[in-house]
């Protein structure tokens, strides 16, 4: 009877409580995964932003 009580006073936080843990534990082990790694030779690196900012023009001086 004590485990029916538990339950039902603590039905969502049981319930939420081991989803949240299966959740990280699904990340960790995606994370983890020698195949799903992108190695550092392969990666394709983004080009940097270049930009240019023109001088102001000289004034004419005659």
């Amino acid at each position: 009877m004590a485990l029916r009580k538990l339950w039902q006073n603590y039905k969502v936080l049981i319930v939420m409580g081991s989803s949240l843990g299966l959740i990280h534990w699904g990340w960790y082990n995606l994370k983890t995964h020698p195949l799903l790694q992108r190695h550092r030779d392969d990666a394709v690196p983004e080009p940097a932003i270049v930009s240019y900012v023109s001088p102001p023009a000289a004034p004419n001086s005659k």
